[in-house]
């Protein structure tokens, strides 16, 4: 017994030294890069504010249809945050769909505060959502440590390590001019192995899950790469292009391959899900059961795996249909023919999304069952 707690304390300071120093060199990247201002920022300022005083109300407005009006609004607000902190003035609030805010005394709102000398100029720019967004995450973080437990906790710890390595490490390598797939395909097995050990912990499934995962996301991503060369569709046609091409003239951003590198991102947290729970079952099965033969235990992952497909492929593809919604709304509407819509850049990129993602999952069960049964049967 105490051998095996002197194990587990070994295992637990091992990751915990590990998780610290990776985290140090994500900081210590993140830190290094030197971004170019996109925008003059001289002067300007975002704060939160608090709504004291409605001067003049909503003028030449219409419904939204959420039961707010879209129009004109002069209000004062206290600021409560940043260099103005504690001043009240008066901002200007044009409420439309994108921005603004249908103010009432004690809205918490934020304004864009424009300061030259003592002349301040404020507008609002939207509601002040931080403690909902906020208390949104800590209930998810919650539920998920009160239903997994112990199991619970080192997920939302995996989450939190994936979420900073995207934002501490994969954004600002990409800003940097590294080449977007390659550079997808290593932080996808940092994630990936980091989120697998901290779940699974350093066991035989825990390394079967990896490697599987790992081959069915790179595999779908080169699938999405040969489509999209062969179907002419790249980074360069997405909806945002106007504006990547304005910071990729000031950066090192490649931006052809992005989208391909997206896919990468995008079925990493699906094909993972089918890689541990087929990993899982091929070893429960060998434990139950060690003389059974490798290839009893291919196909018993096999058939663990036909009855995942398809629900994990209707996640993945229902994932990707809601994200394009309005874009079908706006084909049905319209009725565009056939030949239009088929070839539309935005249907393309989606299918290429939806489909090559689908693929990782679904190869990603013969991938783990044979790795699982060779690993566990090496001799037979």
């Amino acid at each position: 017994m105490e051998r095996i707690t002197k194990k587990k304390a070994i295992e637990i300071i091992g990751t915990a030294a590990a998780l610290l120093v990776l985290f140090g060199i994500i900081w210590y990247v993140s830190s290094s890069v030197k971004k170019t201002p996109l925008i003059s920022e001289d002067g300007l300022e975002y704060a939160k504010a608090t709504v004291v005083e409605i001067v003049k109300g909503n003028s030449g407005g219409n419904n939204t249809g959420e039961g707010e009006m879209a129009g004109s609004q002069d209000v004062k607000v206290k600021i409560t945050s940043g260099s103005h902190k504690g001043k009240t003035v008066e901002a200007n609030n044009l409420n439309g769909y994108l921005y603004g805010a249908n103010c009432q005394v004690g809205t918490k709102v934020i304004v864009q505060i424009s300061a030259y000398g003592d002349v301040i100029n404020a507008n609002v720019y939207n509601y002040d959502r931080e403690y909902v967004m906020y208390a949104l995450i800590g209930l998810f973080l919650l539920i998920l440590c009160l239903i997994g437990g112990k199991r619970g906790i080192y997920s939302a710890i995996a989450l939190v390590f994936t979420f900073i390595c995207i934002i501490g490490l994969y954004l600002p390598l990409l800003y940097e001019g590294a080449s977007p797939f390659p550079l997808t395909i290593a932080v996808v097995c940092l994630i990936t192995i980091v989120s697998l050990l901290l779940i699974g912990g350093f066991t035989k499934k825990t390394v079967c899950a990896t490697i599987g995962t790992i081959m069915g996301v790179a595999v779908s991503g080169i699938i999405a790469m040969l489509f999209g060369k062969l179907s002419h569709i790249s980074g360069y046609n997405t909806e945002e292009i106007e504006n990547l091409i304005y910071v990729a003239q000031n950066c090192k951003l490649q931006v052809g391959d992005l989208l391909y590198s997206g896919i990468l991102i995008a079925s990493l947290g699906a094909v993972m899900d089918v890689a541990m729970s087929i990993s899982s079952t091929i070893q429960e099965i060998h434990d139950r059961n060690p003389e059974i033969s490798k290839k009893e235990l291919f196909k018993s992952g096999i058939h663990v795996g036909k009855d995942m497909m398809g629900t994990m492929s209707n996640t993945l593809i229902l994932a990707f249909t809601g994200s394009s919604l309005n874009t079908m709304i706006m084909i049905y509407a319209y009725s565009y023919p056939y030949n239009q819509m088929i070839n539309m850049y935005s249907i393309g990129i989606e299918l290429l999304r939806g489909i090559s993602g689908t693929i990782g999952i679904i190869l990603a069960v013969p991938f783990v069952s044979l790795i699982g049964s060779l690993y566990l049967k090496p001799n037979k």
